[in-house]
């Protein structure tokens, strides 16, 4: 439809006043209250009365949507705490692979392998988390895959061989993202749809925040001592989240089931209240969700679209310490110069995360406006256009500024930009997929997690011998283009997403028992 007949087209009228979360999410969302049809004072609304909130909640203070606001926000708070210690210990090994290397007697090369494999199971834990928390609730599950992390961060920095060393880092990676991987199924738990786009960016700046802060605090420690001290304050980190988990409760509620009482906090942490509720849900059913929820094409294209845009910001993070030292000449033995480098991903991120804050909403509040007040999840889109296109211009400049020695900080300026441009596509997509399968929630949001750490996986793999054979300029003038023909999927998304939508129907995890 063209944007002059969208103009004219007379507002949305709902005529059925009852809330369907599901047809909203085939139809498009209607949130104003003046477009409902007949008494609309049974309907719950925002504080304001600008919003219907969507979903309805039960009239009940189990219910998490009820909770109060400094309670939801505590508990986002600590979600987005331990979400971010994944990539924070995997960024803070990327620094520890030089003085490794040297310990060990390895290349650089095989002293990576163990980010590489810490990447790879790191994308792996989301689906198993989700698949857990769905059957025995979430906060039984983060506190062991905490405790377990806790123990695989002691291990990393005891190890005594590398091979020790390597079993750890992948152990790690298969437990520390129990926040990452299912940050989206706490979100949908607490907030309404229309609150969704801040809360995922607050997370996601967490998120894509810390493999940037890892590399840059660690620098300064190896610098000064051992590299085993980046992983005894890994460890501490970790610890700090462990004692957090008791902060949260427990948030999975079905509104479609009997209520049972949430009896003792302490039932809750230990998954004995939740097996309650066991009749009512089946094992076989929880791990075949994710499962489900890949084969939905608009989930697996946008899986494909993230994958081809962030594997080049994992691969110029994951490899920029080598080039400072082999290009530049940074002392391999004295890495404070490469902890200030690092600052340009916190100042991408922040200024990513700052932005992201007003525009996901103000493009929203535009496309209501031009759609007659009905809100399609294609919306969510609309600024992937421009973000992919300042990841393009990032990347083809690093490659001509590694290729011909310019100033460090011509790298650092546009390593920068490729962080703001990524940090507003994740939220973007990630909102995209929570509006579009609000029922597959921690699902899509463990198969974002799976494709930014395996595009991390693949990249850091190939990265450095790419790179030593063509020369950057050419590699990630490639990357570029890969880049810029990844947006293609967003412009058929936006033309067909929505039909594709409703041909292949909701997500169907089976019936209730």
């Amino acid at each position: 439809m063209s944007e002059s007949s969208s103009e004219k087209k007379a507002p949305v009228s709902v005529e059925n006043i009852r809330i369907n979360e599901g047809h909203e999410a085939l139809e498009g969302y209607v949130l104003d209250p003046s477009h409902y049809a007949g008494d609309v004072s049974t309907l719950k609304t925002s504080a304001d009365g600008r919003f219907i909130l969507i979903p309805q909640p039960l009239d009940s203070n189990d219910d998490p949507l009820n909770w109060s606001p400094r309670r939801k926000w505590v508990i986002v708070a600590i979600i987005a705490y331990i979400a971010a210690l994944a990539d924070y210990t995997g960024g803070s090994a990327i620094i520890t692979v030089i003085p490794q290397s040297i310990q060990w007697h390895l290349t650089q090369a095989a002293a990576q392998r163990a980010v590489v494999g810490n990447l790879f199971t790191i994308g792996a834990c989301g689906l198993f988390v989700v698949a857990l928390a769905s059957f025995f609730g979430r906060l039984p599950v983060i506190f062991f895959f905490q405790t377990v992390m806790v123990g695989t961060c002691i291990w990393s920095a005891a190890a005594t061989s590398f091979d020790s060393y390597l079993a750890a880092r992948i152990i790690n990676g298969f437990f520390c993202s129990v926040g990452q991987g299912g940050a989206l199924m706490w979100v949908k738990d607490l907030f309404f749809f229309h609150e969704h786009p801040r809360v995922i960016n607050y997370i996601e700046f967490s998120i894509i925040l810390s493999p940037y802060l890892g590399p840059l605090i660690t620098s300064f420690i190896v610098s000064g001592t051992t590299w085993r001290w980046a992983f005894w304050v890994c460890t501490i980190l970790a610890g700090i989240g462990w004692f957090l988990v008791f902060l949260l409760d427990e948030t999975l509620f079905d509104r479609s089931t009997p209520s049972v009482p949430r009896g003792t906090y302490v039932s809750r942490l230990l998954g004995i209240q939740q097996a309650k509720s066991w009749k009512h849900r089946s094992l076989l059913e929880s791990f075949s969700r994710p499962i489900i929820t890949i084969t939905k094409l608009p989930v697996l294209i946008i899986l494909v679209y993230y994958f081809l845009n962030f594997a080049w910001v994992i691969g110029v993070n994951t490899t920029v310490a080598i080039w400072l030292t082999n290009i530049y000449g940074f002392s391999p033995r004295d890495l404070d110069q490469s902890g200030y480098f690092y600052f340009f991903g916190v100042v991408g991120v922040l200024f990513g995360w700052f932005a992201g804050h007003f525009l996901h909403d103000a493009v929203g509040r535009f496309y209501l406006r031009r759609h007659a007040g009905r809100l399609d999840p294609e919306a969510r889109l609309i600024i992937t256009y421009p973000a992919t296109l300042i990841l393009c211009v990032s990347l083809i400049i690093l490659g001509f500024g590694l290729q011909h020695e310019w100033h460090y900080m011509v790298l650092a300026v546009f390593a920068a930009t490729q962080c703001f441009g990524v940090m507003i596509v994740t939220t973007a997509i990630n909102a995209y997929l929570l509006d579009c399968y609000p029922e597959g929630s921690g699902e899509v949001s463990a198969w974002i997690t799976a494709s930014r750490n395996w595009a991390g996986f693949m990249a850091t793999y190939i990265q450095i011998e790419w790179v030593a054979r063509l020369g950057p300029a050419r590699v990630l003038g490639t990357q570029a283009g890969i880049t810029f023909a990844s947006v293609f999927f967003m412009l058929f998304l936006q033309m067909f997403g929505k039909r594709l939508r409703q041909w292949q129907g909701r997500m169907s995890f089976g019936s209730k028992k």
